[in-house]
């Protein structure tokens, strides 16, 4: 399929498919013409990628889950086939998000804290 019709059945923009590509998360192969042409499977991934960026993941780190995904996703989330490295990658991404909540959290009590006393 030509990238208009994978952007309609996905909702993403031709621009961010061609980013996926670049990025290493989608495939394409060249027609004669030149254009970008997908094969079916290229839905289901833009599909899983979307869902693992909801998630927080950066491309970097979906570029590694990807190949350990399979089938469409499930309630919205991709199914992963979880190796052990795998999921040591995806604890320390929860570790790091986890450090910048608390993070923020301090910022937000020490800012109200400033406005309290004003």
């Amino acid at each position: 399929m030509l990238i208009g019709e994978l952007s309609r059945r996905t909702g993403v923009s031709p621009r961010l498919l061609r980013y996926y590509e670049a990025q290493g998360l989608l495939t394409a192969d060249r027609g004669a013409n030149g254009y970008r042409t997908y094969d079916e499977g290229a839905e289901r991934t833009v599909r899983q990628v979307r869902a693992l960026l909801d998630a927080g993941l950066s491309t970097e780190i979906i570029r590694t889950v990807l190949p350990c995904t399979y089938g469409d996703t499930y309630g919205g989330k991709p199914r992963i086939n979880w190796c052990t490295e795998l999921r040591t990658l995806v604890d320390r991404e929860l570790d790091a998000m986890n450090e910048r909540i608390n993070a923020l959290q301090r910022s937000r009590d020490n800012l109200a804290g400033y406005l309290a006393h004003s």
